[in-house]
């Protein structure tokens, strides 16, 4: 009985390496442990299970590992961090016009004043992050992609103390960064991004983020002026758009909308391997700015409405912190099931063809 408790606690502790590995040397490991228990042994030793654990710990990321070498990642990673950088341009290209050009419904002590230095380096760092990608410099755009989050991290890192509102407002935009970094980091054949794009994707993915900011920025500088001597004033807000009509507003949702689409519908378009990989590189953001916008909520209003910093908690941190690479592992996990259940059946199909009718 004992022997048996034995062999059942230790196949357990195989259970942490990877299935093809206990495929192949399950039964000849339990032999071997078995062989050198004590007589009434019941419970692997501490060694034995400090061993058996680490080594199935480490073959399952060797397994990760060449996971992440595969084409269809490769190509993902390259066409992520292309589109990230975009959509990162595009931001730090309205927050320059936003200093640019005046907003005419606020007073002249409320205007913006010129964008710094920080502002142009943006806009020129993700635009340079973005053409060096499409040019076939890999390495160039991954270095100036961390340099941003190098810069994020000097730069509005040490507002955690003091102005923790502003560092998790920023908080997706420095994911995002992180990701196309990381995304431009992994190695792939120079000019992969267009390659798997092809013109008229990238078009899309350029005009998407272009026309966004256009609309945007055209709809602040036309808001409606709010004048005490020219009586009331009738206008129509949703979501941060101002107009004095209901039509106006729903013309630049409608524009807004058309560039989004477009957007996904490029990406919606690739490969099935490709889109999957992309979606699990960028839904950690989602949830991240979810988790901001849901658990971080009351919080915000609080700190808005106190006047000065409300310190977040260390749980609070730790969330935030935990939520994209929990995310993104659950994800990871999740497509290759997905993909080895569509494997499975595709084996399944392809057998049945093959057998004899009657």
């Amino acid at each position: 009985m004992s022997a048996a408790e034995l062999e059942r606690r230790y196949r357990r502790l195989l259970a942490v390496h990877p299935w093809e590995h206990r495929r192949v040397y399950e039964e000849e490991m339990v032999a071997v442990l078995l062989a050198g228990a004590r007589p009434g042994q019941t419970r692997p030793g501490l060694r034995d299970t400090v061993d058996l654990v680490g080594a199935g710990l480490r073959a399952r990321l060797r397994v990760g590992a060449r996971g992440f070498t595969e084409p269809a990642w490769a190509d993902a990673a390259a066409v992520t961090g292309v589109l990230v950088a975009l959509v990162l341009c595009a931001a730090a290209g309205r927050s320059v016009l936003d200093h640019l050009l005046v907003d005419p419904s606020l007073p002249p002590p409320l205007r913006a004043v010129a964008p710094d230095l920080v502002d142009w380096l943006r806009v020129a760092g993700w635009a340079a992050v973005a053409v060096t990608a499409l040019a076939g410099l890999p390495r160039v755009a991954a270095g100036l992609a961390w340099a941003a989050v190098a810069g994020w991290a000097v730069l509005v890192g040490p507002g955690v103390v003091d102005q923790p509102a502003y560092v998790v407002d920023t908080l997706p935009q420095f994911a995002l960064a992180l990701v196309a970094a990381a995304a431009l980091t992994v190695p792939a054949p120079p000019r992969r991004a267009p390659a798997v794009l092809g013109s008229r994707r990238l078009t899309a993915l350029v005009a998407g983020p272009v026309v966004a900011l256009v609309l945007l920025e055209l709809n602040r500088v036309t808001s409606p002026l709010f004048e005490v001597a020219a009586g009331p004033t009738s206008y129509r807000s949703f979501y941060g758009l101002e107009a004095r009509s209901e039509l106006v507003i729903w013309l630049y949702v409608a524009g807004l909308a058309a560039a989004a689409l477009a957007v996904v519908v490029a990406v919606a378009t690739l490969a099935a391997p490709v889109r999957r990989r992309i979606a699990v590189l960028l839904v950690p953001v989602a949830a991240l700015a979810l988790v901001i916008d849901s658990a971080l909520a009351g919080w915000s209003v609080s700190t808005v409405h106190m006047g000065h910093a409300i310190p977040l908690v260390p749980a609070q941190w730790l969330l935030l912190v935990l939520v994209p690479p929990v995310t993104f592992l659950a994800g990871v996990l999740l497509l290759r099931r997905r993909e080895e259940t569509l494997r499975m059946v595709a084996l399944g199909r392809a057998a049945d063809r093959e057998r004899p009718a009657g």
